[in-house]
């Protein structure tokens, strides 16, 4: 068998394929595994908790960031601003921790360009219409909001062969233990 080797593993896809329930599962059976804290613009929904859900931040605060050079990545997504701070993800992997992100599609493409040992992992739907389906239940978002992240998903499911492993979360079940099993081998290359 191999030896461990700390990861960083970017999980992402379309907004409502499921990403945050299967990474919280998954830390849930992982709690090894490092998570950092995404910084944003946006405000908080309720329930959240600035911290710990996000840093959430002014435009102004997290454009003088973008200058220092502090994020891995970075991007504009829906009229604000996501980023993950160079500093955690270091912080973790020097320890000897893998380290998951959850982030959009354009900050793993970023990663993979910046930490090319990354392994990218896309999270999708099982279908346009289970998407819909999810996003309009969720009921945290306006008519027009959703049609915008449907449209968007359709561009980035077209960026999944860019990854290194797709996992379809059709039943939550296989999908954690599909991303367990993902995890697992890279780990041991």
């Amino acid at each position: 068998m191999s030896a461990f080797t700390p990861t960083l593993f970017v999980v992402s896809g379309p907004s409502g394929a499921g990403k945050g329930t299967l990474v919280a599962q998954v830390r849930a059976q992982r709690p090894d595994l490092g998570l950092t804290v995404s910084a944003t613009t946006r405000q908080p929904r309720e329930g959240e908790v600035d911290g710990v859900n996000y840093h959430f931040m002014t435009r102004e605060r997290f454009d003088e960031l973008v200058r220092q050079g502090a994020f891995l990545e970075w991007a504009h997504v829906f009229d604000n601003c996501y980023g993950t701070l160079v500093t955690e993800v270091e912080k973790n992997l020097a320890a000897g921790h893998s380290l998951i992100l959850e982030i959009d599609v354009q900050g793993a493409l970023q990663v993979k360009e910046k930490f090319p040992e990354a392994v990218l992992i896309f999270i999708k739907p099982p279908s346009p219409e289970v998407l819909r389906e999810r996003l309009v239940g969720r009921g945290t978002d306006a008519p027009e909001s959703v049609a915008l992240r449907l449209a968007t998903a359709e561009r980035e499911l077209a960026l999944a062969d860019r990854y290194d492993a797709v996992i379809v979360n059709d039943d939550l079940t296989e999908a954690v233990q599909e991303l367990l099993r993902t995890l697992a081998e890279h780990e041991r290359k």
